[in-house]
């Protein structure tokens, strides 16, 4: 699914696996939770903790350094935890069902698998000094 027919360079995080699942686990989290009688509060911190993973990953990628780029995706990890336990919270407490989480924890599973496996190549990168901050050069349309 593409989200935009506007793509440069700055953009291309829209092409990363890790951020299509993260914005398909936030679309799975507003139907899950739209209609569920819970306290406003809690439910800003989930959707915000949610979202925060795709956001941090695109502002992540935006960064020319890698030093920032990894502290982003490091932020987007934190914020997978964080989600992660309050809906296993909400389960607990039986605002969500046991299979709902567990459905839940698929898609969320699979998305943060794919960013510790983002983070590891560009920890690689970095290592092995393969990154360049260097922009490419245009293509002209």
């Amino acid at each position: 699914m593409s989200y935009t027919s506007r793509i440069n360079i700055n953009r291309g995080f829209m092409k990363l696996d890790v951020w299509k699942e993260a914005i398909e686990l936030l679309r799975l989290t507003y139907r899950l939770l739209k209609d569920k009688k819970i306290d406003f509060k809690l439910k800003s911190q989930i959707f915000d903790a949610v979202q925060s993973i795709s956001a941090n990953i695109g502002e992540g990628y935006g960064r020319r350094s890698i030093r920032e780029y990894l502290q982003f995706l490091n932020i987007a990890l934190g914020s997978s935890g964080e989600s992660l336990t309050r809906m296993v919270g909400l389960s607990v407490i039986e605002v969500i069902t046991e299979d709902e989480v567990s459905s839940w924890d698929e898609k969320h599973y699979s998305m943060e698998n794919k960013l510790l496996g983002l983070v590891r190549s560009l920890e690689s990168k970095r290592k092995d000094g393969t990154w360049s901050q260097e922009l490419p050069p245009s293509k002209a349309r």
